[in-house]
């Protein structure tokens, strides 16, 4: 069985990913939770990681150690990874892959954590032109493909990819319109999300890097479990 290594659920962006598409594809894996270590974790993680971050799959002696790179692994052995179609599947790549190397204003003041509700102080130009691209994009596919995923009727690793961003819109309530807003909704509703969140909520583990972008804002809910 797949072994999947993660960390932080309140934090942990690039970890839900795969886990994610894992579960609503019902593809079987034995989770391996890491909490992330204060001051750094490179040097932990590196006992089951190459690169010493997360997430990493193992599957027997292969060892696959990015969230994309594991995605490409898992579609060379599992249908519905990516949609059948081929105009589908070339524009959830494109995105999925635009996801994982940009939106770097989004990462930076805007982070993933998924049990506070945060009130902006201001919108930077970076950040809007970020929010903007992702709207533009989201409304895109799911015009394009008829929804009510991002290519099309199934879930697939391009909504697995935006996950995220799901939950950063949650949290600081990011301003996303059209068929967009909805699609933003039904990926926080799904099993596996609703899962994730209500383990992220109940994490005690302050990683400071992530609680110090909460800067950038007013924490007006903080709805996770008390701080050990």
């Amino acid at each position: 069985m797949y072994q999947l290594f993660i960390a932080n659920k309140n934090y942990s962006s690039w970890s839900l990913r795969p886990w994610m598409l894992m579960r609503e594809l019902k593809i079987p894996f034995e989770e391996k939770f890491h909490t992330f270590v204060p001051g750094g974790s490179l040097a932990t993680f590196k006992s089951f990681s190459p690169s010493g971050r997360v997430p990493t799959l193992h599957d027997g002696k292969t060892v696959v150690w990015d969230s994309l790179a594991i995605v490409e692994y898992l579609a060379e052995r599992h249908d519905g990874v990516w949609p059948k179609d081929t105009a589908a599947r070339a524009w959830a790549r494109c995105a999925a892959a635009e996801m994982h190397s940009s939106f770097q204003a989004v990462r930076e003041r805007c982070s993933m954590n998924c049990g506070v509700r945060v009130e902006l102080r201001d919108m930077p130009e970076a950040l809007s032109r970020d929010v903007a691209r992702m709207n533009e994009l989201w409304n895109d596919g799911l015009a394009r493909f008829g929804g009510p995923f991002l290519a099309g009727k199934a879930f697939t690793a391009v909504d697995a990819f935006f996950a995220p961003v799901a939950f950063r819109v949650q949290t600081y309530g990011l301003e996303i319109d059209g068929a967009a807003r909805d699609y933003v909704q039904r990926l926080l509703d799904l099993p596996s999300m609703r899962e994730w969140y209500d383990a992220g909520i109940a994490e005690t583990f302050r990683d400071e890097h992530d609680e110090q972008a909460l800067k950038f804002g007013t924490v007006t809910q903080d709805l996770r479990a008390a701080a050990r």
